[in-house]
């Protein structure tokens, strides 16, 4: 998706350990009108597909889950990393890897928001190594629930993450796909789509 591409070369920052910071218009202060055409073009890749429910998890991806909620005309289910009093205690639970904290997540998805009945499309703002998309796989396995695909904002191509997806036939639609990124030059390259 072209206006992303650019958008990332504009605004996105390269940090060392191959990190692309792009706080200023996805995951910190979101930029509305990019998302919704982000979810657009989302709209139109899977169109024909039966999507009643749209899953992320907390925190980055719930903005743009929402608006392509909003798009499809479907609720969001977010997983959360964390159990708190207010939650029921009828959960699928998985473990997921965060690329960014460096840390492990026992992630939960209330029993009442995800069921057998439901054709999930799976949406994240990063796609890297590939653990949070196994963790949110899980959840849809374990809830007997029928993935209709996954859309990634920014797919980094240089790490594992999209060939174990796309691996398992899972139709995966990453609107920016990232083929190098160099911190001491500040360049960057994309994959043709």
């Amino acid at each position: 998706m072209q206006l992303l591409e650019e958008r990332i070369r504009k605004d996105g920052i390269i940090r060392e350990g191959n990190v692309l910071k792009v706080d200023s218009f996805i995951n910190h202060q979101m930029d509305i009108e990019l998302f919704r055409e982000m979810a657009k073009e989302w709209k139109r890749k899977f169109e024909g597909k039966k999507i009643n429910k749209i899953l992320t998890i907390e925190a980055s991806g719930i903005g743009i889950a929402a608006i392509v909620a909003a798009e499809f005309g479907v609720p969001v289910v977010f997983a959360k990393k964390s159990m708190s009093i207010n939650l029921d205690h009828d959960n699928y639970h998985t473990r997921i890897e965060s690329f960014t904290h460096k840390k492990i997540y026992e992630v939960i998805v209330s029993k009442k928001f995800l069921g057998p009945n439901d054709s999930v499309l799976i949406i994240d703002d990063f796609l890297a190594n590939g653990c949070a998309l196994e963790g949110l796989l899980n959840l849809v396995e374990e809830a007997g629930a029928s993935l209709a695909g996954i859309g990634i904002a920014i797919e980094k191509g240089f790490q594992k993450g999209g060939e174990i997806i796309r691996a398992k036939g899972i139709q995966l639609e990453s609107l920016a796909i990232v083929d190098t990124m160099d911190y001491t030059t500040g360049s960057i390259t994309f994959r043709q789509q």
